[in-house]
């Protein structure tokens, strides 16, 4: 019997050649958006879980109420590893994490930049990142040791052994590799080349004891056994026995095979973060599997004539409607396999451009039994689900209906087709409105004014001798005439790299606990940075030598300071009298998507990483960095110039949207192919039962535009009815997304006019060909059984 079952299914996929494409082509198209999208949830909700110790790991995370809000962050101060491992038997290991670095090793005459960082030993007891070389249990015991991974040893020692060689960092300290890792996958949140053990920060002097200094992590592996959440409330008041500064801050712990989904946090409660996005990619990757599953059933459907006599004639020699919803249902599982195939092909062949439009490296295990039952049951899953109406369907034509040819009832107003199509087309226009405000908000903000002058700057590190020799490379530059104007930062202009909420001001409320961001700063900034001068002037050492303590403000700090006259104010911070010397216009610093927040510029006393070198405009870009490349290398010669421009490193704050708008994009494309094929099924449906009228209709005289016309509104007014359906839901959808940006677009009826003109043009194009097929048929052979 099953085999007799195969054989009438390849038939009617043969016989029926362009039916059977539409349906395979439509399931193909969903289980390859659906395929990916499931390759890149599983990747993400892998991150960190591949640690043998996992569900004991755990970071610390502290909170702290300013001005009615609670702040949540995982900064913590250095010295608080060593008071909770003393003082808390629950632990079983601590390690600091440094944040990554970048520094230069050399051995001879090569020289390589690598990004690592500085633990504890107890860090590779905590983390599984397995050793190659070397005893996890000594690896980082000596004060000048250094583990490497594969990558970092084949780039600075080729094929000879790592364990042994000894090499200089920034052309200073000297280390020996004791060991060599294994290369980190892809899916974890840490991001090194080699570690360095903490005893060495130690020795340079930079494990301060200052619990206001929130500059590192700190994880923690529990005994077995220990209740986290006791725990946790255990350590609330760790630090109000040693930060004076703010009592009230409350510590806790984080599992850490949390922090990479959930990142943020609302008022000191955790609200989501990165799973939103995953949460709403399955929602599409479900949406489009279901709408390429209604594009089967109505194409299946719209072959209903054509099966029903075969269902007719199996009904009256014996056949009972539940074999023959098998029947069915099996052709629609061998179709979802042979879309399977097809699929499986797409993903293939569309994984390097999909992983390159979501940043992140995909690969297919194929290997991985779990990956073979997943394909196979979505497979199956997805053969049910589509050939579930079309089974019922089709076995449920009466024999007697059949043979006399009265089955079909032409005219219904609501049949379940009209109301899958409506379906269809309500998603798409969603997703078209979504893809036009999207595109709105991106441009909206990308033409914000910015606040300074982006163009021909670049900043490079300041790192071996840039700081030695400044005032030399500086001369040169300006002399040569590369740049118009120069200035150290400690940041590029584009990022915040320090904050405080403890800088006083005349008037401050002791309450008073507002963020204010500071950029250490020297000669020039606002020339170098293009920034607009509200009041005062720039930082000129040469002539003020007092500038070293001067601080300029941006109109948000000095609103939230309260001055009417801000000049000459004295503002408190590092121990320091900083005075007033200028305000400038707000410029943007952080996400351009939100507010602009307090910033100041503090004088040449404070500390510096960032040369930015503002290019003379009369000379090429290419001739610009030739010169500067010449001069960096001459004062600076251990180290390879790199820079950044700052026009590229704004744009990137644009790429999370760009590529949400790209995805939303590409999604919105293929649900409206989906779409325009289960259309497609419809009108052929129709044209097929109005075969007969078309006909009386020609012949009574009706022009091919007046019958196209007939039957192509009937679509077009589904199209109408999913319109009124997705506006309100895509307005209300839109709205709350807008809802995360400060700096944001308002809804305008023009945007959903447009996504509703594009549907319907689309339903139209589509229809169309069939409507003018149908008007075009000759009325003698529709009419010659009358």
């Amino acid at each position: 019997m099953f085999k007799n079952y195969l054989k009438i299914t390849w038939r009617n996929l043969v016989r029926n050649k362009s039916f059977s494409v539409l349906n395979i082509l439509g399931l193909s198209i969903g289980l390859a958006v659906t395929g990916l999208i499931l390759l890149w949830v599983n990747f993400e909700v892998g991150f960190d879980q591949f640690h043998e110790k996992k569900d004991r790991i755990y970071q610390v995370y502290n909170k702290y109420n300013v001005d009615g809000e609670i702040w949540t962050w995982n900064s913590t101060p250095k010295v608080m590893a060593s008071v909770i491992e003393k003082d808390y038997p629950e632990v079983e290991e601590v390690s600091r994490y440094f944040y990554e670095n970048t520094f230069l090793f050399s051995q001879g005459d090569k020289n390589i930049k690598s990004n690592g960082t500085i633990v504890d030993p107890s860090f590779l007891e905590i983390f599984s990142f397995p050793l190659i070389e070397g005893n996890i249990k000594t690896v980082l015991e000596d004060v000048n040791s250094l583990v490497v991974t594969e990558t970092f040893a084949e780039k600075m020692f080729g094929n000879q052994p790592a364990v042994g060689q000894v090499v200089k960092m920034d052309n200073a300290d000297t280390f020996k590799v004791t060991g060599v890792l294994k290369d980190l996958p892809n899916n974890t949140e840490f991001n090194f080349e080699y570690l360095i053990p903490w005893a060495y920060l130690k020795q340079k002097g930079y494990d301060d004891k200052n619990w206001s200094n929130n500059s590192i992590a700190t994880y923690i592996l529990l005994k077995e056994g220990t209740n986290y959440t006791a725990f946790s409330e255990k350590i609330e008041t760790l630090r109000e026995a040693y930060d004076k500064e703010a009592p009230d801050m409350v510590t806790y712990l984080y599992p850490h095979t949390r922090t990479h989904l959930y990142s943020e946090f609302e008022n000191g409660v955790e609200v989501g973060g990165l799973i939103d996005i995953i949460r709403l990619f399955m929602i599409i990757a479900i949406i489009v599997l279901i709408i390429a599953c209604i594009n089967f059933m109505n194409l299946s459907t719209a072959r209903s004539e054509k099966r029903a006599k075969e269902v007719g004639v199996r009904k009256v020699v014996g056949a009972r409607k539940k074999a023959l919803v098998w029947q069915f249902l099996g052709e629609s599982v061998l179709i979802s396999l042979l879309a399977a195939v097809v699929a499986l092909a797409v993903i293939v062949l569309a994984l390097p451009s999909f992983s390159t439009l979501i940043d992140t490296e995909l690969r297919i295990d194929w290997s991985n039994p779990l990956f073979w039952g997943v394909t196979l049951s979505i497979i199956l899953f997805t053969g049910l689900l589509a050939g579930s109406y079309p089974a019922l369907y089709l076995s449920a034509f009466k024999p007697s209906a059949v043979l006399k040819g009265t089955f079909n009832k032409i005219n219904t107003l609501v049949t379940p087709r009209k109301i899958l199509v409506i379906v269809q087309f309500s998603v798409a226009i969603i997703l078209i409105t979504a893809t036009i405000v999207v595109k709105e908000q991106i441009s909206s903000v990308q033409n914000r004014k910015l606040g300074y002058n982006k163009e021909h700057l670049i900043y490079v590190q300041i790192e071996g001798d840039v700081e030695k020799n400044y005032a030399s490379i500086k001369s040169e530059l300006l002399d040569g005439g590369i740049a118009s104007s120069i200035s150290k930062t400690n940041s590029p202009i584009t990022e915040s790299w320090s904050n405080s909420w403890n800088i006083e001001w005349p008037g401050k409320s002791p309450d008073n606990k507002t963020l204010v961001h500071r950029m250490p700063a020297d000669d020039a900034i606002v020339k170098t940075m293009g920034l607009q001068i509200k009041e005062g002037r720039d930082f000129d050492l040469k002539k003020y030598p007092t500038d070293s303590t001067a601080i300029i403000l941006n109109e948000s700090a000095v609103t939230l300071m309260g001055f009417d006259d801000p000049l000459n104010q004295i503002i408190k911070d590092n121990g320091l009298d900083w005075h007033v010397i200028g305000v400038v216009e707000d410029f943007v610093f952080n996400s351009p998507f939100q507010k602009i927040e307090p910033m100041v510029f503090e004088g040449a006393k404070a500390w510096f990483n960032m040369v930015h070198i503002k290019f003379n405009a009369d000379n090429s870009i290419a001739s610009n960095l030739a010169s500067t490349e010449k001069i960096f290398k001459k004062y600076n010669p251990n180290y390879p110039f790199n820079y950044d421009f700052v026009d590229q490193d704004y744009a990137k704050k644009f790429v999370g949207e760009q590529r949400f708008k790209n995805l939303a994009s590409l999604f919105t494309v293929l649900i409206i192919l989906i779409s325009c094929l289960g259309l497609f099924g419809l009108a052929s449906y129709m044209a097929q039962n109005r075969i007969k009228e078309i006909g009386v209709r020609k012949v009574l005289g009706a022009s091919v535009s007046g019958i196209t016309t007939l039957l192509s509104k009937d679509f077009l007014k589904l199209v109408g009815i999913s319109l009124l359906i997705a506006i309100p839901i895509s307005w209300y959808a839109m709205n709350q997304y807008l809802q995360d940006f400060a700096y944001r677009i308002e809804l305008s009826w023009w945007m959903f006019g447009l996504a509703g003109l594009l549907a319907l043009f689309i339903a139209f194009i589509t229809v169309s060909y069939q409507a003018i097929k149908a008007a075009k048929s000759n009325p003698a052979k529709s009419l010659r059984t009358e």
